[in-house]
């Protein structure tokens, strides 16, 4: 039996109607009934199945998708989304390398770069003038699916070598350590959640508004000089991060 042709019994409770809704099918996706990648029942089927209005089910929907458990294909309707990667937050590794220790396959493409960035900003967190600033933009895949846009900001003196590398498959921290003998310290990192704009939506392939993670990174040396300061944008239905809280 499909997940379309199964029977499902009437909603009753005192939540309402699309919060019920939202949780039967969360439930069904939990538990594999609905498995990840796969087509979602249409708006009219589950209008049937479940004996409610379409603007129910269109609620329901809406916020399985803020949550992250299922996508939307213009035109073809909702799919189950992919179980989320995990990144933990408690040592200083580049994407590529906290990705492969799970098993993912991960690689990136070079969308290009630029010399003497006007960037006050970021001239301001390598404590350089920006006539000495490169940027470099990646697009990053994981298990072949673009995942998140990755805008670099590092020293020219560091950055015209790092073009010619393999960015391909290497991180740039592995490249600037194990390469360039330069011995990483510590980050710091912030977090939010924005909606991706048209460019972004167009290289990550997601509908324009989609809910995505950016983080803010800079990084240190070892003898606490600013070497790397980044802008990375991921799919938030893609990957999630993980950490340890202790208290003092």
């Amino acid at each position: 039996m499909t997940s379309q042709e199964q029977v499902h019994s009437p909603i009753i409770s005192m939540h309402p109607l699309y919060s019920q809704l939202k949780e039967q099918i969360r439930s069904s996706i939990l538990d594999g009934t609905y498995a990840p990648n796969t087509q979602m029942p249409s708006e009219s089927e589950m209008m049937r199945a479940f004996n409610v209005s379409r603007s129910t089910v269109r609620l329901a929907l809406r916020c399985l998708q803020s949550e992250g458990l299922i996508f939307k294909v213009p035109g073809k309707g909702s799919f189950v989304s992919r179980p989320k990667a995990t990144q933990e937050l408690i040592s200083l590794q580049g994407f590529g390398e906290a990705m492969i220790t799970n098993g993912h396959e991960t690689f990136s493409t070079l969308l290009g770069y630029s010399e003497r960035v006007d960037n006050k900003l970021a001239s301001s967190k390598l404590r350089i003038g920006c006539s000495d600033i490169m940027e470099i933009r990646r697009l990053r895949y994981l298990d072949r699916v673009p995942i998140s846009v990755d805008i670099t900001y590092v020293p020219s003196s560091i950055g015209r070598r790092l073009i010619l590398e393999d960015l391909a498959t290497e991180d740039i921290f592995v490249i600037v350590e194990n390469k360039y003998a330069i011995k990483l310290g510590h980050a710091e990192v912030q977090l939010e959640a924005v909606l991706s704009d048209d460019a972004l939506s167009s290289l990550l392939k997601i509908e324009e508004g989609s809910p995505i993670l950016r983080m803010e990174r800079l990084t240190y040396s070892a003898d606490g000089s600013p070497i790397d300061y980044e802008h990375l944008y991921y799919r938030g239905d893609m990957l999630k991060y993980k950490t340890g809280l202790k208290r003092n």
